[in-house]
């Protein structure tokens, strides 16, 4: 295995998972960077110590956002120019990142890992929230989005140098959209994913507080782009 690949897991109190998604991402041939964010368990106390894991923690809670930039900040350091993003509470498979990475034919691009949901135990209130949010990302950027609220991604480690704001699941959305705003690249892949039983499933979106976020998001990027849309109009005048 080669081992040239890096995979981002930010996590969060994901303490009966992380160690297996972690072994899967070794396993498939990836260098693994696991981003702690304040979990009450430090993670590197939950697996076993391995050349190809790096882990880089926040003391207390910052967001996934945060953690997803800290990620973004260890993989330039350590030489990438990218690397691909994923869930600890094991939804993501490790055997599907090299979708991603052998779909990506531009070095801005972000590629989403689009999810089937053509599986079980999928909720519906996951279905209406990537239908509202994909319709929230078109309107802004134009790209006609299957799967916004994935967290299985390719980030080039530029994302480092966009004016974000945001820092928890609203970080998510940002990042694409002021990402296409500069570069206009962005290409979806379909990936299968895993979803636990009710009684398994850990999720830490506050389904008040974070939607709430994300939609005064979407609102003040779509006042933006009018705004930028009505000067450029002018200007031209």
């Amino acid at each position: 295995m080669s081992y040239d690949r890096l995979v981002v897991v930010p996590t969060y109190n994901n303490p009966k998972t992380i160690a297996r998604v972690a072994q899967d991402v070794v396993a498939c041939g990836y260098e693994l960077v696991i981003v702690d964010d304040g979990s009450d368990k430090k993670v590197e106390e939950l697996i076993a110590r391995n050349e190809h894991i790096s882990i880089v923690r926040h003391e207390r809670n910052r967001g996934k956002g945060a953690a997803i930039l800290s990620g973004a900040a260890k993989a330039k350091e350590m030489g990438y120019e990218c690397f691909v993003s994923m869930d600890g509470d094991g939804q993501h498979l490790a055997r599907e990142v090299y979708k991603l990475f052998d779909s990506r034919k531009d070095p801005r691009q972000i590629i989403i890992g689009a999810r089937n949901f053509d599986i079980d135990n999928v909720p519906g209130k996951s279905k209406v929230g990537r239908a509202f949010h994909n319709f929230w990302i078109r309107a802004n950027t134009g790209y006609d989005i299957t799967d916004s609220l994935t967290g299985f991604r390719l980030y080039p480690v530029s994302i480092l140098e966009l004016q974000t704001r945001s820092r928890r699941f609203n970080f998510e959305v940002e990042v694409l959209v002021k990402h296409y705003w500069r570069y206009s690249q962005m290409l979806d892949t379909t990936i299968e994913c895993y979803y636990p039983t009710p009684e398994e499933r850990v999720s830490h979106f506050d389904n008040y507080r974070d939607t709430a976020a994300i939609i005064m998001l979407h609102l003040k990027l779509f006042a933006m782009k009018c705004l930028a849309l009505r000067s450029r109009s002018a200007a031209w005048s």
